[in-house]
């Protein structure tokens, strides 16, 4: 008795490791392209309940293939070299996009902008952009605006998931693709050879003095 007993538990053990393999072998085979985020029911409320930023990706990955870019991809999760996702404008353009999903009181730093452009050679991209859930800090709206680097705070996403589901692709493509806040040099600032920027006055002190 005792043996039919080890004999049916281990059955029962069988079949179910069997089960688990299979779901596991299935959820590894499914698409990224196929996953439950349908951007024509995702608005910035189902955004702020994401567990974490790699949803915040998927769902802006599906989002950018339904807006109809050419070229779009999600970027691998770890080692992704600063950009989440890549995708060619309406000029052919390549871009490179870095998604951060933010509490909407917790602004966006300046590392961002640091991910997102030094990606840019790495991808043979032309134009960067961030795309977040909250506002940006002042420094980093300063670099982006050094560097060329496109930002798009909460209400611009507002916006573009709104014309989105209202049909207006246009209107989303252009708040997308719209000129980055751009803060020009110029040249003297180059020639002049006396110029200093954020110089470190205490470290000067310590060791000249």
């Amino acid at each position: 008795m005792l043996y039919i007993f080890i004999f049916l538990v281990l059955i029962i053990l069988t079949f179910i490791i069997l089960l688990l393999k299979k779901k596991v072998i299935f959820s590894k085979n499914v698409p990224l392209d196929t996953q439950d985020f349908d951007p024509l029911s995702i608005d910035i409320h189902h955004i702020d309940k994401m567990e974490d930023g790699s949803e915040f990706e998927m769902y802006l990955y599906r989002l950018f293939l339904a807006l109809g870019y050419s070229g779009v991809y999600k970027t691998v999760g770890s080692r992704d070299f600063g950009a989440d996702l890549v995708f060619n404008d309406r000029s052919g353009t390549r871009t490179v996009i870095q998604a951060k999903r933010y509490s909407e009181n917790n602004p966006i730093g300046i590392s961002a902008i640091q991910e997102v452009y030094s990606s840019m050679r790495f991808y043979k991209a032309k134009k960067s952009i961030v795309i977040g859930t909250s506002s940006f800090t002042t420094s980093c709206e300063t670099l982006a605006g050094i560097n060329h680097v496109k930002l798009l705070d909460r209400q611009d996403l507002i916006e573009i998931i709104t014309s989105f589901m209202e049909g207006n692709i246009s209107k989303a493509k252009d708040i997308i693709e719209a000129e980055p806040r751009i803060i020009l040099d110029s040249w003297s600032e180059y020639t002049d050879q006396n110029r200093e920027v954020k110089k470190d006055k205490k470290a000067e002190k310590l060791i000249l003095k």
